[in-house]
């Protein structure tokens, strides 16, 4: 009997102090409404505080960009604080340069608004939209990646420059108390202004990709903003290299129907990764490009084909199939998308075969 009571009394002790730290958090964090001056009152907006200034200024209606959702690895959502920030935070030194913080230069995602602050952002980012939309269609593409439509309202449209990428909003759920944004590359053709389309794949535990798989389903209304992003083709005669896997076909194939679109002539080799077939995706897309353009190649490889895969193409990793293919990229540009350790691998190797760092690009998500 005394080991319960003595259970009881600590349970009760902890519930205690629990509720006073709930008590105390609401107290000391209660900010209350700070007012962000933009580009020295070009935009001036009040709002509550204690979140991230990235989300912050999302509720005024100015959108950054943060490819990683505001979790503070991709360090795109940089903007100038002049007055009312607090000294750089270690999550943001790793993205930060000496010439930046000698200029004011911030982690949106990671400074919170805890008072008054004067900022500066660049002004492309005031015609940056938020759009309401439709889900149209969810579709398998393999087991693990789902090609997501969204339909614009009628009468609205969208531009935007194929490699380009937008921001969809998941709405609170069991997973998060509060809406949160990522980043997906638009995979849809560039003439049709009215839907966009998204390869979505599925991350084990992700906030986003289970509500896409778990909970989202056509005719949901949905939440975006954009377009973001300079990963876009230049305007040379050079040859291209396209490097990706998984999910990173996305921007491919919007700027392949580009390409088909302008009657672009340059020559084209897409290698495209994956572990064994059951991970390729759009086979009978690749396909249709190559009829529709005659200087394309679709390289697919396997870096663990499996006996069943019946696999007679490619196999190893893609860079070292990239490799084999072209011995010299001194005169040759390369578009990569994917995880950032594929990009630092495809980076590697193009540039061992000669290939200045300057003409290739990426996102790295």
């Amino acid at each position: 009997m005394t080991f319960w009571i003595a259970v009881g009394s600590l349970c009760a002790i902890c519930g205690i102090l629990a509720l006073l730290l709930v008590i105390a958090d609401g107290y000391l964090n209660n900010y209350g409404i700070c007012k962000l001056t933009i580009n020295k009152g070009s935009k001036e907006a009040e709002v509550e505080g204690g979140s991230t200034l990235l989300s912050s200024l999302n509720s005024a209606g100015l959108f950054i960009p943060s490819a990683c959702g505001g979790q503070g690895s991709c360090g795109l959502c940089k903007v100038k604080v002049h007055a009312g920030a607090p000294p750089v935070l270690p999550t943001e030194e790793p993205h930060l340069s000496k010439e930046e913080r000698e200029s004011n230069v911030r982690l949106s995602c990671q400074l919170k608004v805890h008072n008054d602050m004067e900022i500066e952002v660049p002004e492309e980012l005031f015609s940056i939209k938020e759009y309401k939309g439709t889900v149209e269609s969810l579709t398998d593409l393999n087991h693990d990646i789902k090609l997501l439509r969204i339909a614009l309202p009628e009468g609205e449209e969208i531009d935007f420059i194929p490699g380009q990428y937008i921001q969809i909003e998941t709405p609170a759920y069991k997973k998060t108390p509060e809406p949160v944004y990522r980043a997906y590359s638009i995979a849809s053709d560039p003439r049709d202004k009215t839907h966009l389309d998204f390869c979505i794949r599925l991350v084990p535990g992700g906030i986003c990709t289970t509500y896409v798989f778990e909970h989202m389903e056509a005719g949901n209304p949905i939440r975006f903003n954009g377009p973001y992003g300079d990963f876009h083709l230049t305007d040379t005669d050079k040859d291209m290299i396209f490097i990706a896997g998984g999910s990173g076909m996305a921007p491919f194939l919007c700027m392949l129907a580009h390409i088909k679109n302008e009657g672009i002539t340059r020559n084209v080799t897409y290698f495209f990764g994956a572990r064994s077939r059951r991970d390729l995706i759009c086979l009978d897309k690749m396909a249709a490009f190559e009829k529709a353009l005659p200087n394309f190649k679709f390289v697919p490889c396997l870096s663990e084909a499996l006996p069943e895969d019946n696999w007679e193409g490619e196999t190893g990793l893609v860079t070292d199939v990239m490799s084999r293919h072209c011995p010299d990229l001194s005169n040759m540009e390369a578009y990569l998308c994917g995880s950032p350790g594929m990009i630092d691998a495809s980076v590697a190797a193009l540039t061992s075969k000669g290939m200045p760092i300057e003409n290739i690009a990426y996102d790295k998500f």
